[in-house]
């Protein structure tokens, strides 16, 4: 089926759920235990299951799309380096040098031809290979071949790039991303341009991510703001394996009706909107003409997560005058994001940690916050007999 056809049977979809006042529905509520976005050795084993085991992204094509670029961040405790090397190939490594394991660069972006480590002066190449010794005939004989960077396995797909944080594991990104691909791809997102990154604190990792989840709180939370251009409570799901993509329902669905059913792939963001989600941690909104991509980060303890918002545009801005157009949507997509979700999750989190109950309830019209948690349960059970979940 093609993008126009499926999108017409979204949108035949999300107009039918908004005439019955209906959304999309899980079979049953779910009672996840509170102690999930508290409790020390949960959160280590997700660090440890997940967030060193499956492919994360760690950038964006058009943070770095130049060979010679690259970016430096820390991720649940591992320094990396993002390359590309002169070749344009992506590659991830471990930020530290071979020498004594000194950071061979701040974090943040950058180009350059080379690495020099601070510390000592070993210079490295963007391909990650050791390209000379300060005072070799000094230090000692060493096989530089052998002391290249530690490369991490990296993808680069539908302009994103991945990496598992892990050395030496497997990484066939297809196969992880699956039909995330084809809803992904035609947006051409390689050729997007960056326009900037903001990063904001908040509570648990889940708890952030629950937000964007779900529409049942846009009512209650942002009456103001989210409530204008969306319907609350009115969502359908689809999964491509561990992933997602919410279906929402604009407050101008109704104008839908006035196009055959065959053009209602046309009323994106004019009568339904998307939220793509890739497991574990990325939430992609492509709305208001700016797209923001929100990278969900555990923090240093349970109870904390950093999040990175990417705001990103299909075309350079016109001008000086549009630039600033499109920076003051981006603060009102930050604003919102963080003034009322990651503040009011703080407040989420201040109450989890008085544990007042043993679980917390997800209804069944919250079906993608369900089925989240099931696969973050199926990568901590550790059992290759398990059957993953199914939507």
């Amino acid at each position: 089926m093609d993008r126009n056809a499926e999108y017409n049977q979204v949108a035949e979809r999300i107009m039918a759920l908004h005439e019955a006042d209906a959304t999309d529905q899980a079979e049953d509520v779910l009672e996840v235990p509170l102690s999930s976005y508290t409790d020390p050795e949960r959160w280590q084993q997700e660090v440890d299951l997940v967030f060193k085991r499956v492919p994360l992204m760690v950038a964006l094509t058009c943070e770095m799309p130049k060979p010679g670029d690259y970016k430096a961040m820390d991720m649940v405790g591992v320094p990396i380096l993002v390359t590309r090397d002169k070749d344009g190939k992506a590659r991830a490594f471990i930020n530290a040098c071979r020498h004594r394991s000194a950071p061979i660069c701040e974090d943040g972006l950058g180009n350059t031809s080379r690495f020099v480590c601070p510390y000592h002066g070993w210079t490295y190449r963007g391909d990650g290979s050791l390209m000379s010794v300060a005072d070799a005939h000094k230090f000692g004989d060493i096989d530089k071949s052998t002391r290249g960077l530690v490369e991490l396995p990296c993808a680069e797909r539908v302009g994103l790039i991945f990496a598992i944080l892990t050395p030496g594991m497997d990484l066939d990104i297809d196969d992880w991303l699956g039909g995330m691909i084809g809803d992904v791809e035609h947006h051409n997102f390689e050729n997007w341009h960056f326009l900037e990154a903001k990063e904001m604190e908040g509570a648990n990792w889940k708890v952030a991510y629950d937000g964007y989840l779900e529409g049942y709180h846009f009512a209650t939370l942002h009456p103001e703001t989210i409530m204008k251009v969306t319907l609350p409570d009115l969502m359908d799901f689809k999964a491509y394996g561990p992933h997602m993509r919410v279906t929402y329902g604009t407050t101008d669905i109704d104008s839908m009706k006035e196009a055959p059913k065959d053009e209602w792939w046309q009323y994106e963001e004019k009568g339904f909107t998307f939220v793509r989600l890739l497991f574990p941690n990325i939430s992609m909104y492509l709305g208001l003409g700016l797209g923001q991509i929100a990278q969900l980060i555990p923090g240093p303890t349970p109870d904390q997560n950093r999040t990175i918002l990417y705001y990103v545009h299909p075309t350079p801005p016109d001008d000086d005058a549009h630039k600033e157009e499109l920076k003051q949507t981006a603060q009102f997509l930050y604003d919102v994001t963080y003034g009322e979700d990651y503040v009011f999750g703080q407040r989420i989190q201040k109450s989890l940690n008085a544990n007042p109950f043993e679980t917390v309830l997800f209804g069944r019209n919250e079906r993608g916050n369900q089925y989240f948690h099931k696969w973050v349960d199926f990568y901590l059970a550790d059992d290759p007999a398990l059957e993953p979940p199914e939507l």
